[in-house]
């Protein structure tokens, strides 16, 4: 059976370190983080996960923010929101939870953003730096897949990698991250020829795709490391639900050398890795050197 890379386990440590250097840097400078999100609508999806993100910044020592907007707030009240928080000193990083309602064009509200402040890594800048190899806020979910993969392998490089899915939040940062620790990189997706061929190929397969169980035996080389980025919930065949990945982990745990669960294995990262990058804003905004430890 395939080791099991415990994500829950490496992100309690990771906001355990990130806490250790948000209340040093309030002893010696008198400087607070401060993480703000804005929620526009009243998707319980969101609702939760806004509400997790909050938590989780309190008990990092960070100064949480929360902006909550109604479903059909005008596009100028919010764009007039985001122009407060870029000039509030306060604010160290800005998240806006998405999906947005359909009247609000999301590429033009997180352009708005100061890329400094994109604790996202969405901003069209900090894409543009990512995929030229330079400095940049890193979107959260590949951030948190790329450090569990050196923890787990140390050095990538030669690996021949694949990524399952091509879009801007997961897949395609995903890719970029491993081509800049000198992998080999394969972007499959849903009109890849002959995908479990492909995928069968990976030293390293990362599945982002949102389809339950796409990844099945056939996908799998025996002894590759499993990235599951899905979070799908299936009905559980008792009239309730249950959180499945993009993987189909029962038929591909005893083929892989190491896999991500669902849940416990890459989401607890996410929120993780948005506290490292709010710290990291902070540091960057005031000329602070940023936590070594913080680096996946």
């Amino acid at each position: 059976m395939a080791r099991i890379i415990d994500g829950k386990a490496f992100a309690e440590g990771l906001r355990g370190r990130i806490a250790g250097h948000v209340a040093r840097i309030a002893r010696d400078h008198g400087i607070t983080p401060g993480l703000a999100v804005v929620l526009v609508g009243e998707d319980p999806a969101s609702q939760v996960y806004v509400r997790n993100k909050a938590r989780q910044t309190v008990a990092a020592g960070m100064a949480s923010f929360e902006h909550r907007l109604p479903a059909d707030v005008p596009a100028d009240r919010l764009m007039a929101l985001i122009d407060r928080l870029n000039a509030d000193p306060a604010v160290h990083g800005i998240l806006v939870q998405l999906p947005l309602p359909r009247h609000l064009d999301a590429t033009m509200v997180i352009n708005a953003i100061d890329p400094a402040k994109d604790v996202d890594g969405f901003h069209t800048t900090n894409v543009g730096r990512l995929h030229t190899g330079q400095p940049a806020m890193v979107p959260c979910t590949p951030l948190g897949c790329l450090m569990l993969l050196r923890h787990h392998l140390g050095d990538l490089s030669g690996a021949e990698a694949v990524v399952v899915g091509r879009s801007n939040i997961v897949g395609r940062p995903m890719a970029a991250l491993l081509l800049q620790d000198n992998a080999t990189v394969t972007i499959a997706h849903s009109r890849s020829r002959d995908l479990a061929a492909t995928c069968r190929r990976a030293d390293i397969l990362v599945a982002a795709v949102g389809r339950p169980g796409m990844i099945g035996a056939g996908h799998v080389r025996p002894g590759a490391t499993v990235i599951d980025v899905g979070i799908n919930r299936v009905d559980d065949g008792a009239g309730g639900t249950r959180l499945v990945g993009d993987v189909d982990f029962d038929a591909v745990a005893p083929i892989a050398g190491a896999i991500t669960p669902v849940p416990g294995g890459v989401g607890p990262m996410t929120i993780a890795c948005l506290l490292a990058n709010t710290l990291t804003a902070c540091c960057r905004r005031h000329g602070l050197p940023e936590p070594a430890d913080l680096a996946a």
